[in-house]
């Protein structure tokens, strides 16, 4: 008990980054999908696409919610100065969500002459709300001005290169997890296509998630030191892994699997996102000029962590207990005669 309650911080650092992660994997797919209804040009494709996601994307996107609530209450700091600086990438991507959920209920509902108009207003809304996280994403790894622990800079300063490295990085990585999730859940000529964007999509975010760690390393020094540590950093291992996981969904791609590029890929960012956590770690706020807030620095009260630690014991498995059955329930492949009803 004595081992937990000292490490009240990083557990919840540890929680929020599942958190974190469950979203990408899940929400990013479906965030894919409605990217990719944009490059497709045949019209029964793109409603197979809608088809392949009606089940699931609602469930998915509510991830985001907790891990907004967890922040707020585990980490009260951190929640105030990133949401200052990020106010705009934020807002960017909430009116994404908003947009995006209202086009697929309409095209769920609409005739044969309005769905094409919901189907690219679906796609419109899914690049917008990818674009809002990447740009916040970008923003925070560049670095944000902090001054007597609140936010002392520009609202445009997420504006920067290592955003836009990071924006790239955001829509490939989603084009790629959504390539992955109609490999597994169609099949004929809309499988074949996925194979093919799910290869360019997945060289595409090799180059880019390179970038972003280089990046990443020259601006922070914390990070930049932990590749010249000797004994080795768990940060060489995390990268490892990550360029092992890359391969064998090459591979899995060439062998025409069905289920391992999905699985590979969500390996590679759970690989490549531990990895990018452990250089920049105990930072939590990476600011400007300066060595950071930690962990500590920005954690809620030791009685907050311990009360919020108990609440989600008892909530996390009866969540992903019925995360996991709904997608047990709606398993199986998605046909171009779906009516998604």
């Amino acid at each position: 008990m004595e081992l937990i309650n000292a490490n009240l911080p990083t557990i919840w650092l540890v929680l929020v980054g599942f958190f974190l992660l469950y979203y990408a994997l899940t929400d990013g797919a479906d965030l894919g999908i409605g990217m990719l209804t944009l490059f497709s040009r045949d019209w029964e494709d793109k409603n197979e696409m809608m088809q392949s996601i009606h089940t699931i994307w609602h469930g998915n996107q509510t991830w985001l919610v907790i891990l907004g609530g967890i922040l707020f209450g585990a980490f009260p700091l951190f929640y105030s100065i990133v949401l200052s600086a990020l106010y705009i990438p934020f807002t960017v991507m909430l009116f994404g969500l908003i947009f995006r959920g209202v086009a697929f209920e309409f095209h769920a509902n609409a005739g044969a002459r309005g769905k094409p108009v919901w189907l690219v207003s679906f796609g419109i809304g899914s690049l917008v709300t990818t674009l809002g996280q990447g740009f916040a994403l970008g923003g925070l790894l560049g670095g944000i001005a902090v001054e007597a622990d609140s936010f002392a800079g520009h609202p445009t300063d997420w504006m920067n290169g290592l955003s836009a490295i990071a924006v790239a990085g955001v829509v490939c990585g989603y084009l790629m997890l959504g390539s992955g999730f109609l490999i597994a859940r169609t099949t004929g000529r809309m499988q074949r296509w996925s194979y093919d964007t799910a290869k360019l999509s997945g060289w595409l975010t090799l180059v880019v998630s390179v970038m972003v760690y280089v990046g990443t390393s020259r601006l922070h020094g914390e990070m930049a030191s932990k590749w010249s540590a000797w004994p080795p950093s768990l940060l060489y291992l995390f990268s490892l892994l990550t360029l092992i996981a890359f391969v064998l969904y090459f591979r899995s791609l060439r062998l025409q699997k069905t289920v391992a590029p999905l699985v590979w890929n969500w390996l590679i960012i759970i690989f490549s996102f531990t990895g990018l956590s452990i250089g920049l770690y105990p930072g939590m706020i990476p600011t400007v000029g300066s060595a950071g807030l930690t962990v500590q620095e920005v954690a809620a009260s030791k009685t907050t962590l311990q009360f919020m630690l108990v609440v989600m014991s008892f909530l996390l498995p009866i969540i992903l207990t019925y995360t996991t059955y709904s997608y047990w329930i709606f398993r199986g492949k998605t046909t171009a005669g779906d009516d998604g009803k």
